[in-house]
């Protein structure tokens, strides 16, 4: 009997929480015990650069008043802080902090050893298959930023 279909989409989520849920433990080992997964597109979004509350809403696929009680939070926790934009003292520009970055660096470290994990448990060439079918799969270019609104929208 061939697998059914909507099992592929399933296991393609449950992966993704699988790594996700796993570099959430690590992080709230080493420190960061707020996080939420939601909180790694928001500080995608932000950006190097930083951004507005609106952007930021737009970016994620989020309402400004979502997007702004997010920054609220994530700047009560220490992750972001708000500062005037020298190119118009109306706005305000959401940029990350030191332990923002932090978490970023950490999340990026977490994501390699997990991948490592998975090659030592699958195989480099399974491992190196899956990947290039997801590839061949799915859109070439960014990453899409709007998973939080993209989910509240289902």
């Amino acid at each position: 009997m061939s697998t059914p279909g909507y099992e592929l989409p399933l296991r393609l989520l449950l992966g993704f929480r699988a790594i996700v849920d796993e570099l959430h433990a690590e992080l709230a080992a080493q420190g960061h015990p707020d996080l939420r997964p939601m909180h790694g597109f928001v500080f995608q979004a932000i950006g190097p650069d930083g951004t507005t509350a609106a952007e930021l809403g737009r970016r994620l696929g989020v309402s400004k008043q979502a997007a702004g009680k997010t920054v609220e939070h994530l700047e009560r926790l220490g992750y972001v802080t708000r500062v005037g934009d020298p190119a118009d003292a109306r706005r305000k520009v959401v940029r990350l902090t030191d332990r923002g970055l932090d978490a970023l660096a950490r999340s990026a470290q977490g994501f390699d050893r997990i991948r490592e994990r998975w090659e030592r448990t699958l195989g480099a060439d399974r491992l190196a298959a899956v990947e290039e079918g997801l590839r061949t799969m799915t859109p070439d270019g960014h990453f899409p930023l709007d998973v939080p609104g993209w989910f509240a929208n289902l």
